[in-house]
C-alpha cells in the first residue's frame, strides 16, 4: 500500500497493529507507532487501544503505559488491554489498581453496559443506562447509534445523531458509518446528504470505509447518481467498493450496468469475492438476464475458485424461478450440497405464485412450513397462489390454518420523508392528522385514474365482501396513503420517494404507474426486494419483479 503512495489512516493502523501483536513483532510495531505519530492519528481511541494491546502482547509494558497515560480518552477496550498486559507481566497488584481506577470512570463502565444491552437486543435497558450517565463521550453515542441501527430503528439512530450534535459532541468516523447505515435503512436521503457534508468537513471523504458506506447509503436511498459520484471520486477502491456499486445497480434493476461495472472491476485487476457474485446474480435475477446469470454461476468455481454458498443458491433459484424455469429452480434446491434453508424454498414458492404452479407451490410450501411453522410468508404466498388460480376454498383453508396456529401477519407499512420528517402509514390508516385531506386526494386520484383506464385488481382481496368494499380496501393500502400524503405536501413536479416493508402488490404497482402519469410525478418505491422507478405511466422493472 505504501509502495503505491497511499497514506494509511486510523482504519488502516488498527488491523496492522493487531498483526504486530499476534506475531509479537515489537520492532515492526514501533515503526508503525512512528507512522501513527506522523499521521496525527495517535489521539484516536481505537488506534490508542490497539497500540496498548500491541505493546502489552509484545512484552513492553512500559511502552503500553506511556501510550495509555497520554491518551486523551479511553474506552473499555483500552482499560482491558492495559489490565491484561499487567497480568501477563506478573504485575497483579497493578492490574487490580487499574481495575479500581476503571470502576471510578463512570463513562467507561456505562459504555460497556450500554454495549452489552444493545448487543443482547435490549435497547430499552441500553437507553436507560445511557440516560443516567452523568457525562457521555463519543463512544457512548456510537454504541447507542449502532444499537438502534442493528435492530432496524434507523430513525431513532438519526435522532440520536442530531441530539449528539446539539450537545456539542464531535462525531468520529465510526459515528458517521452508523449514521450512514441508519439513513440507508430508512431511505432518509436528505439526512444522508447532511452526513456526507459532515464527512467532507471532517476530511474523511478519502477514507475507503467511509466512501463505501456513502455509496451503499446513496444506492439504498435511491440516488444511484450520487453513489456513482462518490465512487468516481474515491482515490482508492477495494472489493467492497465495487460490490457496493454493483449491488446498487442490482437493487435498482439495472442489470446491464451492473455487468459493465463488473467488467471494469476486472480490468482494474480487483479480484471478486463471494459477495461480488451474490450482487451479480441478484442483478441478473431482477433484470431477467438468465443466460448471463448461469455463466456467472459457472465461472465462480471454474475461473475464480469460489464455492457457492446458500446466498448464491438462493439467487439462482430466484433467477430461474422468476424466468418461469420452475423445474430447474426446484432441481437447484434439491441438488444443494447441504440442507436447503427457508430462503431458497421461499424464492421458489414466490416463483410458483408468479407463474401459477399450484402443484409445485403446495409441496414447496410444505417444505417451508416444516422448517419454519411460524413463517407467515409461507401461508400468505400459498394463499395468494390459490386465490390467483381461482381456488378460493383452498385459499380460505390456508388462512384458517394460519389463524388456528396463531401465526400473525406482518402489517404492511410504508414510510415517506417530507420536510426532513419521516411519516409512517399502515393499511386503512386512520391515525394520521391529515387523514381527511389524504382521503380527499385519494378520491381525486381515483377519478383521474379511472378516466385514464385504470381497473382495480381485486383478485387478492378476500371474496366474502362486496366488490365496492374490495376496491375501497385496495385504495387504502399503505403505499397509496403515503403517495397521497406526499402529493399534497410537496410542490408540483417534486419526485416522491417511499419505502415499504413488504413486496409491492400487483394492484399498487399498476395504480402507481397510473398516478405517475396523471399527476406528472416521478415516484420511487423501495419495497422488500428492490427499487421501482415510476414515471409517465411506466416502471423501471418493466413489470418483471
Amino acid at each position: 500500500m505504501q509502495q503505491k503512495g497511499m497514506s494509511p489512516d486510523n482504519f488502516t493502523f488498527v488491523p496492522v497493529l493487531n498483526a504486530c501483536a499476534s506475531l509479537r513483532a515489537l520492532e515492526a510495531g514501533r515503526k508503525v507507532h512512528e507512522e501513527i505519530i506522523q499521521s496525527g492519528c495517535e489521539a484516536d481511541v481505537f488506534v490508542g487501544s490497539s497500540l496498548v494491546d500491541m505493546y502489552s502482547k509484545c512484552g513492553s509494558i512500559e511502552d503500553a503505559c506511556k501510550v495509555f497515560n497520554n491518551m486523551p480518552s479511553r474506552d473499555v477496550v483500552t482499560w482491558n488491554a492495559m489490565i491484561s498486559g499487567h497480568v501477563k507481566c506478573g504485575q497483579g497488584q497493578k492490574a487490580l489498581e487499574l481495575f479500581h481506577q476503571m470502576q471510578q470512570k463512570v463513562a467507561v463502565v456505562g459504555n460497556s453496559l450500554i454495549d452489552m444491552y444493545a448487543k443482547c437486543g435490549s435497547i430499552e435497558d441500553a437507553k436507560r443506562v445511557f440516560n443516567k450517565l452523568p457525562s457521555r463521550d463519543v463512544v457512548s453515542w456510537n454504541v447507542m447509534i449502532f444499537g438502534h441501527v442493528k435492530y432496524g430503528q434507523g430513525q431513532k439512530a438519526l435522532e440520536l445523531f442530531r441530539q449528539m450534535q446539539e450537545e456539542g459532541v464531535q462525531p468520529a468516523p465510526l459515528t458517521l458509518l452508523g449514521v450512514l447505515n441508519a439513513c440507508a435503512s430508512v431511505v432518509a436521503l436528505e439526512e444522508g446528504r447532511r452526513a456526507h457534508d459532515w464527512v467532507i468537513k471532517s476530511g474523511w471523504d478519502s477514507n475507503v470505509f467511509v466512501g463505501n458506506s456513502l455509496i451503499d447509503m446513496y444506492a439504498k436511498c435511491g440516488s444511484l447518481e450520487d453513489a456513482l459520484k462518490v465512487f468516481n471520486k474515491m482515490p482508492s477502491r477495494d472489493v467492497v467498493t465495487w460490490n457496493a456499486m454493483i449491488g446498487g445497480y442490482a437493487i435498482h434493476g439495472h442489470g446491464k450496468e451492473a455487468l459493465k461495472q463488473f467488467e471494469q472491476m476486472r480490468e482494474e485487476g480487483v479480484q471478486p469475492d463471494d459477495t461480488t457474485f451474490v450482487c451479480l446474480l441478484s442483478a441478473c435475477s431482477h433484470s431477467g438476464l438468465v443466460d448471463e446469470g448461469l455463466c456467472f454461476y459457472s465461472s465462480m468455481s471454474t475461473v475464480y475458485m469460489i464455492s457457492a454458498n446458500l446466498q448464491h443458491y438462493t439467487c439462482m433459484v430466484d433467477l430461474l424461478g422468476r424466468a418461469g424455469r420452475l423445474h430447474e429452480a426446484e432441481n437447484m434446491v434439491l441438488a444443494m450440497p447441504y440442507k436447503p434453508q427457508v430462503a431458497a424454498w421461499m424464492a421458489l414458492l414466490g416463483a410458483c405464485r408468479i407463474h401459477g404452479n399450484v402443484e409445485m407451490g403446495e409441496r414447496v410450501a410444505k417444505q417451508v412450513l416444516e422448517l419454519e411453522p411460524e413463517n407467515v410468508a409461507g401461508y400468505v404466498l400459498l394463499s395468494n397462489l390459490y386465490t390467483a388460480t381461482g381456488n378460493r376454498d383452498l385459499s380460505e383453508n390456508i388462512e384458517r390454518q394460519r389463524k388456528e396456529r396463531h401465526v400473525k401477519k406482518h402489517p404492511g407499512r410504508t414510510w415517506i420523508e417530507v420536510d426532513n420528517e419521516v411519516h409512517t402509514f399502515v393499511v386503512d390508516d386512520q391515525h394520521h392528522p391529515q387523514m381527511i385531506e389524504i382521503h380527499a386526494e385519494l378520491k381525486r386520484l381515483s377519478g383521474l385514474m379511472h378516466d385514464a383506464g385504470y381497473v382495480p385488481d381485486t383478485n387478492f382481496v378476500l371474496h366474502d365482501v362486496e366488490e365496492e368494499e374490495k376496491v375501497f380496501h385496495l385504495c387504502h393500502h399503505s403505499e397509496k396513503l403515503a403517495i397521497a400524503f406526499g402529493l399534497i405536501n410537496s410542490a408540483p413536479g417534486t419526485p416522491l420517494c417511499i419505502r415499504k416493508n413488504l413486496r409491492v402488490c400487483r394492484d399498487c404497482h399498476t395504480s402507481t404507474k397510473f398516478i405517475s402519469k396523471v399527476v406528472g410525478r416521478a415516484i420511487m418505491v423501495r419495497d422488500a426486494n428492490r427499487f421501482h422507478h415510476f414515471q409517465d405511466g411506466e416502471c423501471s422493472c418493466r413489470d418483471y419483479w
